[in-house]
């Protein structure tokens, strides 16, 4: 019998250490070290029979590698045939244009996001799209195959080419894939599969590591489009090695609020197009539909009031530009006085760090006294909003909310703010507004560096300002008398008026 001892390894960052840690010394996280049998001696017959049948997925030293006699030679680059033709669509536009034109022969896609938020759901309708011309392999390491089954027929999908695999063993799975006709396989998910040489559970850094190395090496050496999907930690991030983003080719992130259908897809790494292209979906009954207007979902019933009346106090309307789509949301925001000695403030879908500059920068630049409010700042949408882009919005919406006043409903805020109150350039403004003009905004504030703007956006007004206190003169009528007297029973510099 070989000798075996434990060790204990980090589950967020693959840190070792020989005795138990509270907290990992690498990463910082708390009660993440797990403790794992390690063999020091392998079996020479499993090994010999694993190395015989298949030398890509031999173990050398603990790693998953090619035998030596099957790696290619190497090739000059101008000699290496290269051809987007040959990537595969996956019947998503949306998914088709953040993977940059489609899926990649011999490519892995790392797809990781919470639980029940629809990857299954999106799989299955992509297995559904690729299986009329060619055949797909489906690896459900986490169902069995009638549950697969009652969720394709729920979905509307059927087809001999789709190959159903239930089975959790790595080398299993890779002979399949190696021996097939196969052009794509999909494992749902790779923290649930094995690798019988690694005495560790399904799910811990080195099963993960061994498993995506081995699927890895199959999908390069016999050109497999190879999906992989992820969990994710309480805290968003990927689980297992952070290794595994390094190893595979494209990761995508797949958010969204369960109790809501919107449903956004991130590139969050990809080595054969753009990061920062996005595609909206809609969660249904017959699985996920494309929206074809997302800014018009976010903004929702605001639109029909352009032109129209005066949105209410604590309300604006913000631009975001994700690759070559330009999303219009809007952010709402609540200043009440507080009975506590310390003022509350809350962001959700906002950088909260922001949000305090923010607020610092509009008392000391714009004379607005906050220090002693609860402020309230929501995207509306749950959408996750990081670019620096929407501070002059998320300014105006707190402004309004403090003086209790309504702005028009068809303006647009575009622009950072900087520490001295200044409005900064950004970048996009011109695709930006573009996508506000077709939505019927007739008014805009960016950052007069922006301008002049090489485009025709007839009938819309751009105004250009150059500080925050000028961008709140020009969005709120009346702007310096009504910080002088602010609304009834609202705190002025320290004291209740």
């Amino acid at each position: 019998m070989a000798k075996t001892k434990t060790r204990w390894i980090c589950q967020q960052c693959g840190f070792q250490a020989n005795g138990f840690l509270g907290r990992c010394t690498e990463c910082g996280s708390w009660g993440s070290l797990v403790e794992e049998l390690v063999g020091e001696a392998a079996g020479a017959a499993a090994q010999t029979a694993l190395s015989r049948s298949h030398p890509s997925l031999s173990l050398k030293g603990g790693r998953t590698a090619l035998a030596e006699a099957e790696r290619p030679l190497a090739q000059p680059l101008s000699e290496i045939e290269a051809s987007d033709s040959q990537r595969m669509p996956t019947g998503l536009a949306g998914l088709d244009e953040v993977l940059g034109g489609g899926l990649v022969p011999g490519s892995v896609v790392l797809l990781a996001g919470d639980p029940g938020i629809g990857k299954s759901t999106l799989l299955l309708q992509v297995a559904r799209f690729l299986s009329q011309n060619s055949t797909l392999l489906y690896v459900a390491g986490e169902e069995s195959a009638h549950q697969v089954r009652l969720r394709a027929e729920r979905l509307g999908v059927s087809s001999k080419n789709i190959l159903v695999d239930a089975g959790q063993n790595v080398v299993s799975i890779a002979q399949n894939m190696m021996s097939g006709d196969a052009r794509v396989t999909i494992v749902d998910s790779i923290q649930s599969v094995f690798h019988p040489q690694v005495e560790s559970a399904p799910g811990s850094v080195s099963q993960v590591r061994e498993c995506a190395q081995a699927m890895i090496a199959a999908a390069k050496e016999h050109g497999i489009a190879t999906i992989l999907v992820g969990h994710v930690t309480k805290e968003g991030a990927i689980a297992g090695p952070r290794v595994l983003e390094h190893m595979v080719d494209v990761v995508l992130q797949f958010e969204g609020d369960r109790a809501r259908e919107l449903r956004i897809l991130r590139g969050v790494k990809n080595r054969f197009g753009a990061t920062h292209e996005i595609a909206v979906f809609s969660m249904t009954d017959q699985g996920l539909k494309e929206v074809d207007n997302p800014s018009a979902l976010f903004l929702g019933d605001r639109l029909n009031h352009l032109g129209k009346k005066q949105s209410p106090p604590g309300t604006a309307v913000i631009a975001g530009g994700e690759g070559r789509r330009s999303l219009l949301l809007e952010v709402q925001a609540l200043v009440s006085n507080t009975t506590f000695s310390n003022a509350r403030r809350v962001s959700n879908g906002f950088d909260y760090n922001r949000l305090l500059q923010l607020l610092a920068v509009l008392e000391k630049k714009s004379g607005l006294f906050v220090s002693h409010c609860d402020v309230y700042v929501n995207v509306v949408g749950g959408m996750e909003f990081s670019d620096p882009s929407g501070d002059l919005g998320i300014a105006a919406a707190i402004a309004t909310s403090l003086l209790d006043r309504s702005i028009d409903p068809g303006l647009l805020f575009l622009g950072e703010i900087g520490l001295t109150g200044e409005v900064r350039p950004v970048k996009a403004v011109l695709q930006r507004l573009k996508e506000a003009q077709k939505l019927g905004f007739k008014r805009a504030i960016v950052p007069k560096s922006n301008l002049p703007l090489d485009g025709n956006l007839e009938p819309m007004q751009v105004v250009g300002v150059e500080t925050l206190s000028e961008a709140l003169m020009q969005a709120i009528p009346g702007f310096e008398t009504a910080k002088k007297r602010p609304a009834s029973g609202s705190f002025e510099g320290g004291k209740m008026d």
